[in-house]
């Protein structure tokens, strides 16, 4: 193998029918082993490592699920996806994946374990955001936004008081304690902050689920971390809803910025799919706007919440029957 390739496996999802996992492979990569410091210029080093990267493009990838073998090739930026039809049934609950990156003879540069999540076909599934909606962000303003990833390392990160409790209730909710309702966490982070994600999600007690994250950014484009536009979100969320057409979702956003409307527009299109939405009111000068969208949602009989904390949001959930 070659010690500077690396591939990398993000938490995959689907069912039998449609199974989905994505990743990158890497030419090179900075070590990036998190050291949890309250020291500024520790948290900074560390930052800046995991934009200290050499996407591979175009190399050939090779997934193992099972008995099943299937090829692929990376795109430009080293990203891979891998969408397929299991060819024997898959239970509820996590799998386990192997992706190969490959060289032109199909000996191994690099390999990877990850993990694809089946859920129960009976079960609600909740899309989240992630910045401003779960964790405290500052995601319109750039400088703050920045302060925040800049001080603060994976523990220190804040989330929002009761985010988690309520999001562990409806983990747990009209399922086997051992089959939770899956969980997608869909931010305008770049993928270079998976593990910083996953990390500050897990220490918070946040549910298990899978992160659809914003392109890679190389370190000179750290400076607009998280940004965005309307349609990359849009298309995001829409590939989950495409994955699992015979389930319940209910959305999770924050009105900083453009959810009410990324919601509203799949919930006027999908009604039948969408028995709830939550948005948190980070911005009270736009309260009044984001109820003039819920109104429009009002005949399709789709519940919704706008909320100015967790307490509020369990029991909406509580009184809709969700919890």
């Amino acid at each position: 193998m070659n010690k500077s390739v690396s591939v990398k496996i993000y938490h995959g999802y689907g069912h039998t029918k449609n199974l989905v996992v994505y990743g990158h492979v890497f030419k090179r990569k900075a070590k990036t082993k998190q050291v949890y410091s309250k020291n500024l210029f520790v948290n900074i080093l560390h930052l800046l490592k995991l934009f200290i990267l050499k996407p591979y493009p175009f190399v050939k990838v090779r997934l193992q699920f099972f008995d099943q073998t299937i090829y692929n090739k990376t795109e430009a930026d080293g990203f891979f996806k891998f969408e397929w039809n299991a060819e024997r049934d898959v239970e509820a609950g996590w799998h386990y994946v192997k992706v190969e990156a490959l060289a032109d003879d199909d000996s191994v540069l690099s390999s990877s374990e990850g993990k694809v999540y089946v859920p129960h076909i009976t079960q609600y599934a909740f899309v989240s955001d992630v910045d401003d909606t779960v964790m405290i962000s500052h995601s319109a303003t750039i400088g703050r936004r920045l302060r925040e990833l800049f001080i603060k390392n994976p523990r220190t990160r804040k989330t929002f008081p009761d985010a988690a409790h309520h999001y562990q209730l409806l983990a747990k909710s009209h399922t086997e304690e051992n089959q939770p309702n899956p969980f997608f966490y869909v931010s305008s982070s770049e993928w270079n902050l998976y593990d910083y994600l996953l990390e500050t999600f897990r220490f918070n007690k946040l549910p298990d689920g899978a992160f659809l994250l914003n392109t890679l950014k190389r370190w000179k484009d750290l400076v607009r971390t998280g940004k965005t536009g309307h349609e990359g979100k849009l298309i995001r969320v829409m590939r989950i809803l495409d994955a699992f057409p015979n389930q319940k979702f209910v959305f999770f956003g924050d009105n900083s910025q453009q959810d009410p409307e990324i919601y509203t527009s799949i919930a006027e299109k999908y009604p039948e799919n969408i028995e709830a939405i939550y948005i948190r009111n980070i911005r009270p000068e736009k309260e009044t706007d984001t109820l003039n969208l819920f109104d429009k949602l009002k005949r399709h009989h789709i519940q919704t919440c706008l909320f100015n904390n967790s307490l509020e949001a369990i029991e909406h959930s509580k009184k809709i029957g969700l919890i």
